[in-house]
């Protein structure tokens, strides 16, 4: 009797090596993290009417809409789950998902008439691919933040709408 026991209780022992190893260490894991649950992020609220104030691509690649058109304001709208942005010559328009500070401004339609001065048109779809971050202060400043701390848009809020 005692022959078939150890073989029954080796296999067991092993086993339970085997199903400790690949069920991780959990209790590490909420240690490190304090907690289990995930942290509530709250989706910040960009909706509303916002003038582009900068577009920056680099330390030396920036566009000024107010200095390259004077008089014309250049603005973005978010709306829901759209947003549309008029310069002084097109429109652009699609979808933008928020999570948290995160954002995703999708490709949408764009018009594409030919203008005088289109720098703000160029740098806004160089740009917009990949805008990823949102930083919004005192809820009246807004900048949408590129691929690399160098990329983004600077945009303050519009008291009245056009």
């Amino acid at each position: 009797m005692k022959l078939q026991i150890k073989p029954l209780i080796a296999t067991a022992a092993v086993l339970g090596v085997i199903v400790t190893g690949c069920s991780g260490n959990k209790k590490n894991s909420e240690d490190i993290t304090g907690s289990t649950t995930p942290d509530t992020v709250t989706n910040a609220d960009i909706r509303g009417q916002w003038y582009i104030e900068n577009i920056v691509l680099n330390d030396s690649d920036y566009v000024r809409p107010a200095e390259a058109i004077p008089g014309v304001r250049q603005y973005i709208c978010f709306e829901d789950s759209t947003y549309f942005i008029q310069t002084n010559c097109n429109t652009f328009s699609g979808l933008y998902t928020v999570n948290g500070n995160s954002v995703t401004l999708e490709d949408g339609a764009m018009t594409e008439m030919a203008c005088d001065n289109m720098a703000t048109e160029d740098a806004l779809r160089r740009i917009i691919p990949g805008i990823s971050t949102i930083d919004v202060k005192n809820d009246s400043v807004l900048r949408l933040n590129g691929t690399s701390p160098t990329e983004y848009i600077l945009l303050h809020k519009a008291t009245e709408r056009k």
